[in-house]
């Protein structure tokens, strides 16, 4: 046992920075409408990034439906930056759509965090 703890510890230690960084939440959201169907979101996300194996990699705007209407790809680690906050304009969104949804992703719990609804018109 003794020869295997140090490989031991350092799996601990890679599974714990790994799982503790949590979920990815959505702390604020702006929206603004470009003309009668087209929208700007501004998205404010906070998430503990540790790198690149784990970090915020995208936000959606979904329907009440869970239709995905728009997606920000984030292409990299936010580790210093905390919360960030990105920018997607030209979503498209159908007149009869009324409330959004917006949630963040990370690439290792995927969904789960906290999400943000607002009123559109």
């Amino acid at each position: 046992m003794k020869k295997y703890k140090p490989l031991l510890i350092f799996f601990l230690i890679l599974w714990s920075s790994a799982t503790f960084a949590g979920e990815a939440d959505v702390v604020e959201v702006n929206v603004n409408e470009n003309s009668k169907s087209s929208y700007s979101f501004t998205v404010a996300v906070l998430h503990a990034d540790t790198g690149w194996k784990h970090y915020a990699d995208k936000w959606e705007v979904v329907d009440e439906e869970g239709n995905i209407l728009g997606t920000r790809i984030l292409h990299h680690p936010h580790v210093d930056e905390q919360p960030f906050t990105r920018s997607l304009s030209g979503v498209e969104i159908p007149e009869h759509i009324k409330t959004v949804t917006i949630r963040a992703h990370d690439s290792v719990h995927e969904y789960g965090g906290k999400t943000i609804s607002v009123e559109l018109r």
